[in-house]
């Protein structure tokens, strides 16, 4: 079809779907044979599939029963960023531990480029996967539209967007921002700076705003000039910090978008004679091992982030049993809550 951005001639799950005024759950109900169809929604689907001559491989394996009982997990990072950060590690482990209670075979994927970007899409329409999780995407990345367009089940960690249409499994990133401002001002704490995530991250903007939404609770007039931009590195939290310093050598709190970022804040902190916390208090967001293992141990805003994992995989192994409506789409959000050490 000329002008509709199909890569084959195939007719498309959303095509079979219009064909029998139906929504392009019931049509994945039908073909993966789902008793919770009606008998003239079935009808009208199958009607649709014999005109339209619509059999995908994934289809006719799950009509004879089967599938490729393997999940594809994306993380489009280097291998670098991937071991260096125990988010990864800790969503990789719930992950990895739900699937294997499910008998599910893990397929782990970096994408550090658009040569690897198109190999997976390429991989994907082959339907050697029954459903992909994403971690760590960007709010301009198509790739979740694109496994939803194949007919694939998909799960995002976090979101892209306030809107977002694809299933996701988040956790409370402004409440997470709010908390640690609450903190720090509790503490007596007035010139309270923050180190960003990167802001196309619908996740990095939540903790910004919590960060602001924080310091108006606590009375205390915004400035731009104790917000830096950081990239979710150590080496964006020592470069954001430089920066702050630069900018408000009188600030006394930092309240980094995570405690990698953090941990090169305090890096940057020793260097210039500051004492956290008497001089700055510090505090991150994961409450991870990098948290406890700091010197002096890192105040942070913890999220279940192997949890996170754990129900990543549940939702999807539901998808892919039991495809749902478009507008069905399951959602998860769970709570943050601020663990404090002697860094504030």
């Amino acid at each position: 079809m000329a002008g509709s951005g199909r890569q084959t001639g195939r007719p498309t799950l959303e095509e079979v779907a219009a064909r029998a005024g139906v929504g392009r759950g019931t049509v994945s109900r039908v073909i993966n044979g789902s008793p919770k169809v009606s008998e003239q929604a079935k009808a009208a689907v199958e009607r649709a599939v014999a005109e339209l001559g619509y059999v995908p491989n994934r289809a006719a394996r799950a009509l004879a029963g089967s599938r490729t009982d393997a999940v594809a997990l994306v993380i489009p990072e280097t291998e670098a960023r991937l071991f260096a950060e125990p988010y990864f590690l800790d969503i990789i482990r719930g992950v990895s531990a739900e699937l294997a209670e499910a008998d599910k075979q893990l397929l782990l994927t970096l994408i550090r480029s658009d040569q690897e970007r198109q190999r997976f899409e390429q991989y994907l329409a082959a339907q050697r996967v029954d459903g992909v999780l994403l971690v760590s995407v960007h709010g301009d990345d198509p790739l979740p539209d694109q496994v939803r367009a194949l007919g694939l089940p998909a799960v995002l960690n976090g979101r892209r967007r306030e809107d977002e249409q694809v299933s996701f499994v988040d956790s409370d990133n402004t409440g997470a921002g709010r908390t640690a401002v609450a903190h720090l001002a509790a503490r007596g704490r007035r010139s309270i700076a923050t180190i960003t995530g990167p802001l196309d991250m619908y996740v990095a903007r939540c903790r910004l705003d919590g960060y602001r939404e924080g310091l108006a609770e606590a009375g205390l007039a915004p400035d731009e000039a104790l917000v830096a931009g950081g990239d979710f590195t150590e080496e964006g939290g020592r470069a954001a910090m430089r920066e702050l310093l630069d900018r408000r050598p009188d600030l006394d709190a930092v309240f980094a978008a995570s405690d990698v970022m953090a941990a090169g804040a305090r890096t940057v902190l020793r260097e210039a004679g500051r004492r956290v916390p008497e001089d700055v208090a510090l505090v991150g967001v994961d409450d991870s091992a990098v948290a406890r293992h700091m010197d002096p141990p890192l105040t942070s805003v913890r999220q279940p982030i192997e949890e996170m994992g754990r129900t990543m995989a549940r939702l999807l192994l539901q998808e892919i049993a039991a495809p749902g409506e478009p507008d069905e789409q399951p959602r998860r959000m769970l709570p943050t809550e601020l663990v404090v050490r002697a860094s504030s």
